[in-house]
Formats: structure tokens, sequence, C-alpha cells
């Protein structure tokens, strides 16, 4: 096969971080599917296509051939019940099987699967020895590793699992960081002029200024407020948070972050059109991915298959 161009499918499509990410190298998405309405309305605007609805509801017959299946999973608790029943069950009731499933039936060449840092640890690191054991027991060889979107170019400490697997034995290895001076300062993505609507009341500005740990720290800076209430400066942002409080984080005590900064910081173009109101981009971006992190292990893939391809 030629790696050149490939199909995938978006499952979980998001925004379509993960999309970006694959069509870089030469991917064509020919199916995706979302569940939230506002996430397709971003979506279709920026695609052209409307994503499909709830996956559980899809048939894996009625999904289109493709050579890679990508999905950044919700993560949901593996039930006793699965316990109860053994391995058949295991992944019942959650989306994962939804993956599982799709994967038994239409054999894909690849996979890249996303979640949260903390899948490794959840139930005693049982939830994650189940999903390697049911896409090993599929017959695919898996990767699984912890990246840092803070390594490959963007001002956010974001760490997500990636699991990449393979149907033949590829040998794959995931991409390193890039080189300090590749990666893009914080005042890179910040806009100029901005609306007076982003700035803070003074008494929240002036109390975040009191607490702050580092009161000569340099400007810019993202400051992130913590559970305990302590406000500490970086020159990157903290993870984006889909659910957080609108004044989590803020640019230099002063203001929160434009609809475009939160893209910017998750690393999508400045063509990426914004169609819903700041509290939607908000929750958006916290539930997207970072795109050069994907861009960087779809490049890695791919260069796996082709020498695969070559050896063999």
């Amino acid at each position: 096969m030629n790696w050149d161009s490939f199909k995938f499918i978006d499952l979980f499509a998001g925004i379509g971080g993960i999309r970006l990410g694959f069509e870089s190298v030469g991917g064509e998405c020919v199916f995706s599917s979302e569940f939230d309405e506002d996430a397709c309305k971003t979506y279709e605007a920026n695609f052209h296509e409307h994503p499909s609805g709830d996956i559980t509801k899809i048939a894996a017959s009625d999904i289109p051939d493709f050579d890679i299946l990508l999905g950044g999973f919700p993560c949901q608790a593996f039930s006793i019940i699965g316990k109860k029943e053994g391995f058949a069950n295991e992944t019942c009731g959650t989306l994962f099987f939804d993956i599982e499933r799709i994967l038994k039936e239409k054999r894909p060449r690849a996979f890249m699967l996303e979640n949260v840092r903390n899948l490794t640890a959840h139930d005693g690191g049982r939830t994650f020895t189940t999903i390697k054991n049911h896409l090993e027991a599929l017959g695919y060889h898996v990767y699984a590793k912890v990246l840092n979107a803070l390594d490959y170019g963007v001002p956010q400490k974001r760490e997500r699992i990636i699991i990449v697997g393979f149907l033949d034995d590829v040998y794959f290895s995931f991409p390193d960081p890039v080189p300090e001076e590749k990666r893009v300062p914080l005042q890179d993505i910040l806009e100029t002029n901005v609306d007076r609507k982003y700035y803070v009341r003074d008494a929240i500005r002036e109390s975040r200024l009191e607490r702050l740990k580092d009161k000569n720290y340099p400007k810019p800076y993202i400051s992130h407020e913590n559970m305990a209430g302590s406000v500490t400066p970086h020159p990157y942002s903290s993870c984006l948070r889909a659910g957080a409080s609108a004044n989590y984080i803020l640019i230099n005590d002063e203001r929160r972050p434009t609809e475009r900064e939160m893209l910017r910081i998750q690393g999508f173009p400045d063509s990426y059109k914004i169609v819903v109101p700041y509290g939607k981009v908000k929750k958006q971006t916290g539930n997207s991915v970072a795109v050069p992190v994907i861009k960087a292990v779809a490049n890695q893939m791919i260069i796996a298959l082709k020498e695969y391809e070559r050896k063999n």
C-alpha cells in the first residue's frame, strides 16, 4: 500500500483536532462521528461535513472502509458486571467497546487512541490493562506513552496518553520532543488590542495579584489558580479544561484568553473558524487535543508503516 495517501475515520471527533493532525500527513477522512451538537457545528464549519451522531447506534458495517481508526475516547469505568462475566463482557457499556467492535469488523491496518493521562492509574491500572488486553486480543501490536503538549511546540502543559496499534508487527517509536528554539513562545500566540470584555473586574485582578506566588514574574505569563487558591505564573498555559471556571487561567492576571488564543494554545491554525460563543469555544478547546502532538504521532506512524512495507 502507498502510505502517502490513506483513509481514516475520526471517532469522538470533537472539533477535529485529531483529523487536522492526520490530514497533515496525507490522510483523507472518510467518516466522522461526534455526539455533541455544538462541536458538530464547529466541525462542519471547518471541514464541510456534519459528523454522524452517536457511535453506539452506528453499525460497523455502515462505516466505509478505512486504513487507520482515530479516536479520543471518553474514559468511563469498566463495569463490575464485566468483571463477573469475564473477558468477553469486560468493556460492555463503555465507549471503548464501540472502538473494539469497529476494529473487530473492519480490521484497519492501524489505530491511534488518545485519552487523559490518568487512564494509566484509573482503577489501580486495571482500566488501562483491560484496554490493552482487548486490543492485543484483536491481533494488534500496541504501543502507549504519555506525551506532553509542551514538548511538541505549544505553550500548554497538557499530558495525554497516546495508544498506537498496528495489525502487522510494525516497529514504532514515539516522536522526539521539538527542540526548544522551535517551540512557539507565549508572546507569539497572544493577540494585541484585546476587547475590554475579556478583562476581569478590578477586584478579581487585585485578589489574584495578592495571591501571586512570584510578584516579579516577567510578562507575558499565564497564571493558574489551583484548588487551594494559590496563583502560579508560568510562561505557558496550564491544561485547558472544558469544565473549569472562566477565570482559572488568566493572562498577566488581567484577562481571560480570547477564543483565538485558546485555539492557538491547542495548536489550531488561525484559518480555523470560530462559530460558537465564548463558553462553547472554551468547552470545545478544553475537550480537544493539542494538534502538534497528533501531527508528530501521525508522522511517526506513517514513517513506521512505510518502513514495514519497504522491508516486506
